[in-house]
């Protein structure tokens, strides 16, 4: 027959067995823990798919902007060619244009010189050119003189001139004004036109030819002493010019002719 005794032993024993298999058992074969480390490896894999599909996504749309930004580039690059492209055409048709219109000037120009110089439409005074620039009408003064056409020279000069009295060719078309004269022999005139490159354009580089002019002038009215004189200043004032030299070969002509 059991006693109490015995059925409290059949009780406890159980529990204490478990216990002490409780106690037993190493952690790497606890169930719980496996369970929990099993729970945590599925977590971390699952964290990873996460973080690579997130990777993934921002990969993608890296890759798309990427896309987005080349092809914005190269609609840039296309509108800055078309740009250049459209602003060089430009240029190519006004150059053209300005070219041509330079063309018909010139044309207009050359028709009016032409009759000037063919003794068709000169009236004294007048400019030779009344509508066009100093240039224009300085060259065809020039060109008149050049053709011996001393007295229509003279008069074209005398008006660019009055037309053009601050033209930087002024000195010059006062000297060839001055050159008409001389080459026409009237060379009271030309000593006067003469002095004046000297009196008004003192800088100008026709000063030494003027002056040797001058003294050419007054050789050719016998005017002896003056004459030396205007020479005699070219050689000092000018050593180094072609004039001074023209200058010492006069007055050695004129020491041989004894005047």
């Amino acid at each position: 027959m059991m006693t109490k005794a015995n059925l409290r032993l059949l009780v406890v024993a159980p529990a204490v067995f478990a216990a002490g298999c409780s106690v037993l058992t190493p952690p790497s074969e606890d169930p719980v823990l496996i369970k929990l480390e099993e729970l945590d490896q599925r977590l971390q894999a699952v964290e990873r798919v996460m973080q690579n599909q997130s990777l993934v996504q921002l990969t993608q749309r890296v890759s798309a902007l990427e896309r987005r930004t080349d092809e914005l580039q190269g609609d840039g690059e296309t509108l800055a060619y078309n740009a250049e492209t459209t602003a060089e055409r430009q240029r190519q048709l006004y150059a053209d244009l300005d070219a041509r219109i330079q063309g018909l000037e010139a044309s207009i120009e050359a028709r009016e010189s032409t009759d000037v110089l063919d003794g068709g439409t000169f009236r004294e005074g007048e400019l030779p050119v009344p509508d066009g620039s100093d240039r224009d009408n300085y060259q065809i003064a020039l060109e008149l003189l050049r053709n011996e056409r001393y007295e229509e020279s003279a008069a074209s000069f005398n008006e660019f001139l009055e037309a053009f009295p601050d033209s930087q060719l002024a000195a010059n078309a006062q000297y060839w004004l001055a050159e008409s004269y001389y080459a026409s022999d009237e060379f009271e005139k030309a000593l006067a036109d003469f002095a004046r490159v000297i009196d008004n354009y003192p800088q100008s580089s026709k000063v030494p030819d003027a002056l040797l002019k001058m003294g050419y002038c007054n050789y050719s009215l016998q005017r002896w002493d003056d004459a030396r004189e205007a020479l005699s200043r070219v050689q000092s004032d000018y050593p180094t010019t072609t004039a001074a030299r023209l200058a010492d070969q006069y007055l050695k002509r004129m020491e041989s002719e004894g005047v």
